[in-house]
């Protein structure tokens, strides 16, 4: 039996383009380096018109550093200080935005740019979760 936990992570969208990129390509350029692996939940966050909201949510399927990705998609990385590209599994896309105020992280000192990359235990990931889809009603 392992003792390893089954962590998630957010991660921030900063404009619509890269939005739009992340659920045509489903692919999630990283500038930071975590516990990346298979199977990781990713809570996807962005700034909306009701603030900072999460907008929908992801597994990892693989994670590949930059020497691992064709020429053409390292230099694009490199060109936005990159370390790697997160693909996908599964890719899911709230029709409305779960406010981040509304969520069990509403009283989380961190706010804004400083949530991307938290680390999650999995009971805050499940909360999290749930919670969006309820808001989705």
């Amino acid at each position: 039996m392992s003792d390893e936990k089954n962590y998630g992570y957010i991660l921030r969208i900063i404009t619509n383009d890269w939005r739009d990129q992340v659920y045509e390509l489903k692919k999630y350029y990283s500038g930071v380096i975590r516990a990346w692996r298979r199977d990781t939940p990713i809570l996807l966050a962005m700034k909306t018109d009701v603030g900072d909201s999460f907008i929908g949510y992801g597994v990892v399927g693989k994670v590949e550093h930059l020497w691992e990705l064709p020429p053409e998609e390292e230099a694009y990385c490199m060109e936005n200080n990159w370390k790697c590209a997160i693909t996908f599994k599964s890719l899911f896309k709230y029709n409305k935005p779960y406010p981040i105020k509304e969520s069990i992280l509403a009283d989380d000192p961190r706010k804004g740019s400083f949530l991307h990359a938290v680390r999650l235990t999995e009971d805050q990931v499940d909360a999290i979760l749930e919670a969006a889809e309820e808001h989705q009603s």
